[in-house]
């Protein structure tokens, strides 16, 4: 992709100028959430004796349920189950997860000030999500951005969800922006791989997934956190094509 008006090639992020929208995951990007959604699978899958009574540990999380549907998390769980057993199974788990979330779900550090960027700014915005819609509007109600979104796109009500592109793409179309224009921020490969099978560039948020996976999943830019240095210094790089596109190049 050519980067208008002199903006640097190396800078994806500075390429999608003049910016129209910028499209966020929600657990994991938004807030800390997973380490939540591993306690409730932990307490769930106890009682039921999984793993012969010893609880699963992070490893197996990021690799097997982390950023992945709920499809495919219950053919990783429990591939000798019913696909519906499975799948109520994780639905109970959603219940375990919300009561927690609603003591102890913090936002990403730093998000306050992205959030205040995008607004200042005028982008559009979406939340783009394989959670249930449900968890969704309850996270996004706890950490008070509830009216931020303009949209909010659940995977489950897509054609197929995150590593597909549908619901990146149903984002687009709602908000009536292009990909060209739009960036994202994810935390999970699946995510990532989703947004740039959607044509977009991903900003990866290193709140729990490994650096590699998220490199190889094609992660434009990783970032530690909302107060990473590089994040910022990627945000100033559009503010300057920006404005050297609104006076004309000059």
């Amino acid at each position: 992709m050519a980067a208008p008006n002199g903006a640097s090639a190396a800078s994806p992020l500075a390429a999608t100028v003049p910016v129209e929208a910028v499209l966020f995951d929600i657990d994991g990007t938004l807030c800390d959430s997973d380490p939540l959604h591993h306690v409730a699978f932990q307490e769930m899958l106890l009682a039921i004796g999984y793993n012969n009574g010893v609880p699963i540990d992070e490893e197996f999380f990021i690799k097997n349920i982390a950023g992945r549907s709920d499809v495919e998390a219950a053919q990783n769980l429990f591939p000798d189950w019913p696909l519906e057993k499975g799948l109520k199974f994780l639905e109970d788990k959603e219940t375990k997860y919300r009561s927690l979330a609603m003591e102890r779900l913090e936002p990403v550090n730093g998000l306050g000030k992205v959030v205040q960027w995008v607004k200042d700014h005028g982008y559009k915005r979406a939340a783009v999500t394989n959670a249930p819609r449900i968890n969704a509007e309850l996270m996004l109600k706890l950490l008070g951005l509830s009216d931020f979104f303009q949209a909010v796109i659940v995977g489950g009500e897509c054609e197929k969800p995150k590593p597909a592109p549908f619901p990146y793409l149903k984002a687009l179309k709602e908000l009536g922006v292009s990909a060209e224009h739009t960036f994202i921020f994810e935390d999970s490969a699946s995510g990532t791989r989703a947004g740039v099978a959607a044509g977009m560039p991903v900003v990866a948020v290193l709140t729990r997934n490994p650096e590699n996976s998220l490199q190889e999943a094609g992660a434009a830019l990783i970032v530690k956190d909302y107060a990473d240095p590089k994040l910022w210094s990627a945000l100033e790089e559009i503010d300057a094509a920006e404005a050297k596109l609104k006076s004309g190049g000059a």
